[in-house]
C-alpha cells in the first residue's frame, strides 16, 4: 500500500478489500467478473479483439443486451477496452486490458477444469439425485 493509502499511520478503510465484508468493493467486481455473461465475455476475449456481433456469436446464447451491460461494467472495472473504429458506419472493438487479461487467464485455468471434469459432476448429481 502506498503512503497516500495512511492517515496517521491507519490504513484507509476504502483501499483494504476484503470480499467477505458486507460492503466491500471487490465483492461487485467479482461478480462482474464471474457473471456467467462477465466470464464467458472475458475467456471469449482472451483469444483477441472481437467486434460486438463477433463477440456475441462467439458467446452463444447471450442477448444483445445483455452482452452490452456486461461489456459495460467491464470496461468500467478496467478489464475490456472498448475501441471505436473511424469507419462508416462507426465499428466497435472490444479488447483485453493488461489486468483483463490475467484475469482471462485465471478463468480460463478454471474453464479448462470444469471442462475436465464434467463427467465426474454429473456422476455426482447422478449419486445426489438418487438420494435426495
Amino acid at each position: 500500500m502506498t503512503d497516500a493509502a495512511y492517515d496517521d499511520g491507519i490504513p484507509d478503510p476504502a483501499l483494504l478489500a476484503d470480499v467477505f465484508a458486507r460492503d466491500c468493493a471487490s465483492r461487485a467486481i467479482l461478480h462482474n467478473v464471474t457473471s456467467r455473461w462477465g466470464l464467458l465475455a472475458l475467456a471469449a476475449l482472451a483469444d483477441g479483439d472481437l467486434r460486438f456481433n463477433a463477440l456475441r456469436r462467439r458467446v452463444d446464447g447471450v442477448s444483445e443486451r445483455m452482452l452490452s451491460v456486461t461489456l459495460q461494467s467491464l470496461e468500467r472495472d478496467g478489464f475490456v477496452n472498448r475501441d471505436v473504429l473511424q469507419t462508416i458506419p462507426p465499428k466497435v472493438k472490444y479488447s483485453l486490458t493488461p489486468t483483463g487479461r490475467e484475469v482471462a487467464d485465471r478463468l480460463l485455468g478454471l474453464i479448462e477444469f470444469v471442462e475436465a471434469h464434467v463427467a465426474d459432476v454429473r456422476d455426482a448429481q447422478g449419486t445426489y439425485d438418487d438420494t435426495h
